[in-house]
């Protein structure tokens, strides 16, 4: 049997029901009693809603401002980028000077006044060749770029020597020798000129050096490979595969003498081979001016394509030091008369070359450049392994 509540808990149950009673107005009271179950369901709705927990309106401001702070960076360097890119000579003052304000470092240049600085330091890299470059987001590059370094730096009364850091098998034989030519004109302009042989620097890259008045390489340095090469491709055999026929008319039977698309008659290929006798004897021309103390004997028996190291090159007079950076700089000095030689110039290896040789590569794997490079032969001063 279940327990009667007793008298004194009556009385509390009721005391209860009157002061929830009375604390709510009685249209509430009335709705409720109308429909009891609206007001759990809104109570169960509340519950199953999910609430925002409590700080997420400062996370949701503190991340607006993290992005409005790399925003505001990003234009910052944007304009910087441009400014060096408009001003690829901006430079740093030198440690130890006293002018360290903003002002200075913006004036200072390529071509400003300093005792200190007074080399022009120039690189030759990779294959040197003519730049046939037409899209205009590549950047300036080739002979053409290294010739008009090699201008500036001897029209520049602050230049006192020049260092050509070269690295390159060699190249084409007209930009090979604009190079060569305008540092003869540098040395004209009472500029001294100082080569410098990196890893590779033969072919192309040996005759521009030989315009200059002193070479310095490495001992592991390959270098040499003195002489001409002439190719030329011959496609016949896969045209005729795929069924493709070259139909040339011409205004005389040489006009297509070096054509990809059929073989070479015999009375093509000695005139060819007459062409590549009289470069190469303008390339020998160019080693026995530059290395006047070279015996004959030497320059016929090691000018004839083959390559050898620094070592062996400074043994047969054909570098005049070995060393590196530091050996050339100082070369470089003492031919200029300056006690303290100091670089002013690299002159290359700023962010322009850097956005515009994104165009440069997409330029140069282009299908049609590569075309272009199969059809047309050329006569080149170049090492090829």
């Amino acid at each position: 049997m279940s327990q009667q509540p007793t008298p004194q808990e009556l009385n509390d149950q009721k005391e209860n029901v009157a002061t929830f009673t009375t604390s709510l107005p009685e249209q509430a009271w009335e709705k409720m009693a109308a429909n009891p179950t609206t007001q759990s369901a809104k109570n169960e709705a509340n519950m199953q809603t999910p609430q925002p927990p409590m700080g997420s309106e400062k996370v949701v401001s503190g991340g607006r401002f993290w992005a409005g702070l790399l925003l505001a960076l990003f234009l910052v360097s944007s304009l910087c980028g441009l400014y060096l890119t408009v001003k690829p000579g901006l430079q740093c003052p030198q440690k130890g000077t006293k002018d360290s304000s903003v002002s200075s470092v913006i004036s200072s240049s390529l071509s400003s006044k300093d005792d200190k600085a007074n080399v022009a330091w120039i690189k030759v890299r990779g294959v040197i060749a003519t730049d046939n470059s037409s899209s205009p987001f590549s950047r300036p590059q080739g002979a053409g770029a290294i010739a008009k370094k090699i201008r500036e730096a001897g029209e520049d009364k602050d230049v006192k020597a020049i260092v050509l850091d070269i690295n390159s098998p060699g190249g084409t034989v007209a930009a090979v020798q604009n190079i060569y030519s305008e540092i003869l004109r540098a040395k004209q302009n009472g500029k001294k000129v100082v080569a410098l042989f990196r890893d590779v620097a033969a072919s192309g890259g040996f005759y521009v050096a030989m315009a200059a008045d002193k070479i310095v390489a490495e001992p592991g340095t390959i270098t040499g490979s003195v002489g001409v090469i002439m190719q030329t491709s011959n496609v016949e055999g896969l045209f005729n595969k795929i069924g493709v026929k070259m139909v040339p008319i011409t205004s005389g039977k040489y006009k297509d003498m070096g054509s990809a698309y059929r073989p070479m008659t015999d009375a093509e290929r000695a005139l060819l081979q007459d062409m590549v006798d009289d470069t190469y004897s303008q390339f020998f021309a160019a080693v026995k001016a530059g290395r006047p103390e070279v015996s004959e004997d030497t320059l016929r028996e090691y000018t004839d394509g083959r390559v050898f190291t620094g070592q062996r090159a400074y043994n047969l007079g054909f570098i005049d030091k070995l060393g590196g950076e530091e050996e050339a700089l100082q070369l470089a000095g003492e031919l200029a008369g300056v006690k303290d030689p100091k670089i002013i110039s690299s002159r290359s290896d700023n962010l322009r070359d850097f956005i515009f040789s994104f165009g440069s590569s997409m330029e140069g794997n282009s299908l049609v450049k590569q075309l272009e490079s199969l059809a047309t032969p050329s006569v080149s001063y170049l090492w090829i392994n």
